[in-house]
């Protein structure tokens, strides 16, 4: 089933503010709350709805994705679409803990009526995807290159191993909570939870952070690694490196790298899916007697023919001398622009023989010899 659209799932417009956003979405999110519409299975989705939305455009690199690609940026089965885990590059976040997040630690006053804040949060952390701008040139595009991507990221702490502990240390329950993440106040007619302070929901806290990464289970690093574009990429692409984002913790999964392609407009040819167009002038003779001519192509170089009565402005196809396809590696095809040269000066004995040709045409090739000769004055 096709998606609705998430401006319009918020009813905003596409160049909402950030603050439009989350007013939207916490106006939503009030309304179709499980804890509010219980035992209603079309309000429960709606929620989820409006959470998967809200995650993505409030976060600038999500709505960028989304703006140029739509859901499919965030499709795991597409070209470079994302994961599906909680810090994922598009999405699929817990819509409780993104519906805290929009009212504030705990879920603020509505979070607690509606038992926002009543989810323990696990101390196991997914590491976030990252993305990577490459640009290539055309030639690369074509053949296929490989390239050394170099990039700052998050790794496991190699003293706690991603713990977040000094080793020989563990860590206890949580005593302001008793292990649950959550703290219960009663007021009046409403019982208030919100998520502990102390141990921020884990349940679960650390006596002695790792002196390392004091207690993060992570490390800033700089990093590089080897990347295959494969021939016949096109602008736009994604490719997806798993585990090559940011590093978990206590035993999260390592997010990965989406290398986005950027190709630079060629010099000589421009590109159109898998053919290729390209300009070549040719002698007026040449155009009206027809012959052979060379010819670059994007790899080597080919003997074009140019049919006798050329005329400005034809094209020509070179079929197979295009882009290979991205799919099938079968390569579309040159198409030439013919645009005709016409000598500026010529000699006398040039200029006689033109003339003896002209006088020579048939009076139906007299108006289009005239031209030419009128382009020598």
């Amino acid at each position: 089933m096709a998606k609705i659209d998430y401006y319009e799932l918020l009813g905003i417009s596409k160049d909402a503010s950030p603050e439009e956003i989350k007013k939207a979405y916490r106006k939503m999110a009030v309304k179709y709350h499980p804890d509010k519409n219980q035992g209603d299975r079309l309000a429960e989705e709606k929620f989820k709805q409006v959470s998967e939305a809200y995650d993505v455009l409030k976060d600038e690199q999500k709505r960028a994705a989304y703006d140029r690609y739509g859901h499919d940026a965030f499709d795991p089965k597409g070209g470079g679409g994302a994961s599906s885990r909680s810090n994922g590059f598009g999405g699929g976040a817990d819509p409780f803990d993104i519906f805290r997040e929009a009212f504030g630690e705990g879920g603020g006053i509505f979070g607690d009526l509606f038992g926002g804040g009543s989810r323990q949060r696990s101390p196991k952390q997914d590491g976030s995807d990252l993305r990577y701008d490459l640009e290539i040139s055309l030639e690369e595009a074509f053949s296929g290159i490989e390239k050394t991507l170099r990039y700052d990221r998050h790794v496991t702490c190699s003293n706690c191993g991603g713990s977040g502990e000094e080793k020989g240390s563990k860590s206890v329950t949580c005593a302001t909570c008793r292990g649950s993440g959550v703290l219960t106040m009663s007021q009046g007619f409403f019982s208030m939870r919100q998520t502990c302070p102390d141990c921020q929901g884990a349940g679960t806290k650390i006596t002695h952070p790792c002196r390392h990464c004091q207690g993060m289970g992570c490390v800033a690093d700089s990093t590089k690694t080897k990347i295959k574009i494969p021939a016949g990429i096109s602008h736009g692409m994604k490719l997806r490196l798993n585990g090559f984002g940011e590093a978990g913790t206590r035993g999260g999964q390592r997010g990965d790298l989406f290398v986005v392609i950027f190709i630079k407009p060629g010099k000589r040819f421009e590109r159109d899916g898998d053919h290729l167009h390209c300009n070549l002038s040719v002698p007026f003779t040449l155009a009206a007697l027809g012959g052979e001519i060379n010819i670059k192509t994007i790899d080597a170089e080919a003997v074009l023919q140019i049919p006798a009565g050329t005329q400005p402005h034809s094209i020509l196809r070179m079929r197979g001398y295009g882009m290979p396809n991205f799919s099938t590696s079968q390569r579309g095809d040159q198409l030439v622009h013919i645009e005709i040269e016409v000598p500026r000066k010529l000699t006398s004995d040039q200029r006689a023989k033109l003339e003896a040709f002209a006088l020579s045409l048939n009076e139906g090739d007299k108006s289009w010899f005239s031209k030419i000769k009128d382009s020598f004055k």
